[in-house]
């Protein structure tokens, strides 16, 4: 609950339309792409750095939690206000500030849409290499937040390779620059430790974004398969032979016939699986790696290996796969993502073991996923109006993260931790690397108002602090 001289406060900051603090307005604001939903007390909507600043001191004052949300795609419950509190939106902070194109970058702001970093540039052949599945919509605040990947990280990197350097908003409202446009600055690489630290430490306020050249030329390949299997040996026999795609993307038998039904991209709707490979670089580089590659796919059991005949037939592969999230909306009213990474062999254990528990669980789980770095996304579909569903979702997803540890991967590759894999950092990490992750937590945010209730398994993380002014988070 927001106290009536704080709310007084915020109105003679930011005017009366620079904050919403009225149920049905706080319902929009209460979940993102995951399952779980919290209500903030009040969203604000500033439009500067400089009352960014003021409201993060009017919160500590206050004692009060502090939530920064982007576009609410985010996959792991990052921006759910556990505790309520303050949640700041950049919504309104979406201008692009500075484009340098002879020295490759850009300075935005957080709420700036992934996709429209690449469009300011597009025309003097320049892009912005990271490119979730959601850049439409996703903004550059949250795409460091949670160190977003996407497709083509495969041989570009995610988004921390593409950062220069940020300024931001500590918790008691002190502004700083940590990197920049210089190169190499001295220090330490404080832009690095921030860049994924999922809103626990600092609000970002602005951005200098790597700017990078379009390839040459690019060449876009469909390898058809009868078996997942098939499919996922493939992807391990191209990086034996050190070949390294632009993007390796892989859909199960399932999730190609919601995509085709739904986008008509071009996907066999017979076959068990698909790669979607794509080469891009210097013209004679990509024409060598083709015949090696279809030959690779050949020889591991591909049926087919097609080769996209135009910009218009890639684009429309790319479609497919960019809208396959709406996609499953035509089948399942709900879905669960999740986000798990394994060693590129045991993709084919893994799909196998999926499959295991889609059918313990009694949930039907489709496959999409980046193939070529072992980030896989099964995606458990569920109806919540149903009694247990929810829990069997949950419960499915657990048990494909614990599978991916066994097999020596991780529990995300590029949604986050969140506070929906917070408990499992504990099968993942020593105590004493937690303690020593949560330290620099307490380094940042002494008080742990910031983001609070994420990232860190309970008694570890902060959570406690504000369990008493907490609304609980509810699942669907």
């Amino acid at each position: 609950m927001i106290a009536a001289n704080v709310r007084q406060e915020i109105h003679n900051l930011l005017g009366p339309r620079g904050y919403l603090d009225q149920g049905p307005d706080l319902s929009l604001y209460e979940y993102d792409g995951s399952i779980d939903k919290a209500k903030p007390d009040i969203v604000v909507f500033p439009k500067s750095t400089e009352q960014v600043a003021a409201i993060v001191k009017l919160a500590a004052r206050n004692q009060l939690a502090i939530v920064g949300r982007g576009a609410g795609t985010g996959l792991s419950g990052g921006v759910i206000p556990r505790a309520g509190g303050i949640m700041i939106s950049f919504a309104r902070m979406n201008r692009i500030l500075e484009i340098d194109l002879p020295n490759e970058r850009m300075l935005v702001e957080p709420g700036v849409v992934n996709l429209d970093v690449t469009l300011a540039v597009q025309r003097d052949g320049y892009y912005f290499a990271p490119d979730p599945s959601s850049q439409r919509a996703c903004t550059i605040g949250g795409n460091v937040a949670e160190n977003a990947g996407g497709p083509h990280t495969l041989v570009y990197g995610v988004t921390t390779n593409h950062v220069l350097g940020l300024e931001v908003v500590l918790p008691d409202g002190t502004v700083i620059e940590i990197g920049g446009p210089e190169t190499d600055l001295p220090g330490y690489d404080l832009t690095g430790l921030l860049t994924g630290s999922e809103g626990t430490m600092v609000l970002v306020t602005k951005a200098w974004l790597r700017l990078m050249r379009t390839a040459e030329t690019v060449k876009t390949m469909l390898a058809i398969y009868e078996t997942t299997d098939a499919a996922a040996d493939t992807v391990a026999e191209i990086t034996a032979k050190q070949i390294t795609p632009a993007a390796l993307e892989m859909l199960d038998g399932p999730m190609l016939r919601m995509v085709e039904e739904a986008t008509h991209a071009g996907y066999p709707m017979d076959a068990q699986a698909v790669l979607l490979i794509e080469l891009e670089g210097l013209i004679e580089s990509v024409e060598s790696q083709l015949e090696p590659i279809r030959a690779t796919c050949l020889a591991c059991g591909a049926r087919e290996v097609r080769l996209a005949k135009s910009a218009e037939e890639r684009d429309l592969l790319w479609k497919g796969r960019k809208n396959a999230f709406g996609a499953i909306g035509r089948v399942s009213p709900f879905y669960y993502v999740q986000d798990g990474v394994v060693p590129r062999t045991q993709i084919a254990p893994t799909l196998r073991r999926i499959g295991e528990i889609s059918r313990e669980h009694g949930v039907q789980i489709s496959n999409i996923f980046h193939a070529g770095d072992g980030n896989m996304h099964p995606i458990i579909l569920f109806d919540a109006r149903k009694p247990g569903d929810v829990q069997k979702a949950v419960a499915a997803g657990e048990a494909i993260l614990d599978y991916c540890i066994q097999v020596g991967g991780s529990i995300t590759g590029e949604h986050g931790v969140g506070m929906e894999k917070m408990e499992l950092m504990t099968k993942l990490f020593s105590d004493d690397t937690l303690n020593m992750i949560a330290s620099f937590k307490s380094l940042f945010d002494p008080q742990c108002r910031l983001n609070p209730g994420k990232l860190l398994p309970t008694g570890k993380g902060c959570m406690e602090i504000h369990h008493a002014h907490a609304t609980p988070a509810a699942t669907y």
